[in-house]
């Protein structure tokens, strides 16, 4: 389970989050929505540890993330997700390749990643592109690259900051999908918009984050 307690962020001078609390439970599929600038990433920076609250606690499954030392971050990010809205893919390397890199990264043998990654490409459809590179593909299956990639290592919590924030409709509703369907399967989505249309899309419970503060 997820957990914000009074949790307030300032840069400087200049207040983000404004004592937030909220919670998320094992299985659920959460959508925070709120205006570009609102603090949506800032959200996703303390939760996965790239950040530290000024004031409160964020916890997940009972441990306090800003507490960890390197060794236990490195080791529970492993167990998160992370999708962005920019992809974050490697351009000199195939599709393959690029989900490879996240299992290569965490010492994982041949035999899984040979195993492991087209499993991971044909789940989200990719596995007839595994040989391309990601200038060849369209930006909807760009964003299913990233998707597969954050998924290899079988995350229980699957974060996706503004997926869909450089996608046509028919690519949104795509995206959308998958994760509905991943969360179907088991997992814990928490996914960021500033888009109406996805916040229409997606059936889990809303928070809406404006002026520092969820509601």
């Amino acid at each position: 389970m997820i957990s914000f307690h009074n949790v307030t962020k300032k840069f400087d001078s200049h207040l983000v989050l404004d004592s937030v609390s909220f919670s998320i439970e094992n299985n659920e599929f959460v959508v925070l929505t709120g205006a570009s600038g609102a603090g949506k990433s800032t959200v996703i920076a303390l939760l996965i540890g790239a950040g530290k609250p000024t004031h409160g606690s964020v916890e997940v499954d009972g441990m306090h993330v800003s507490d960890m030392d390197s060794g236990t971050l490195q080791q529970y990010r492993r167990k998160i997700g992370v999708v962005y809205q920019d992809y974050k893919l490697l351009g000199k390397k195939t599709v393959f390749e690029n989900v490879a890199f996240a299992m290569e990264a965490c010492n994982e043998s041949d035999e899984l990643i040979h195993e492991r990654v087209p499993q991971v490409l044909e789940k989200v459809g990719l596995l007839h592109f595994q040989d391309k590179f990601p200038d060849q593909l369209s930006g909807g299956e760009k964003q299913r690259l990233a998707i597969a990639r954050a998924l290899v290592h079988k995350p229980r919590l699957i974060i996706a900051d503004e997926p869909t924030g450089n996608l046509d409709e028919e690519n949104v509703r795509g995206i959308v999908d998958l994760l509905s369907n991943l969360h179907a399967e088991g997992a814990t989505v928490l996914l960021t918009t500033h888009d109406p249309f996805v916040r229409e899309l997606v059936k889990g419970r809303h928070l809406t984050l404006e002026d520092g503060k969820i509601s």
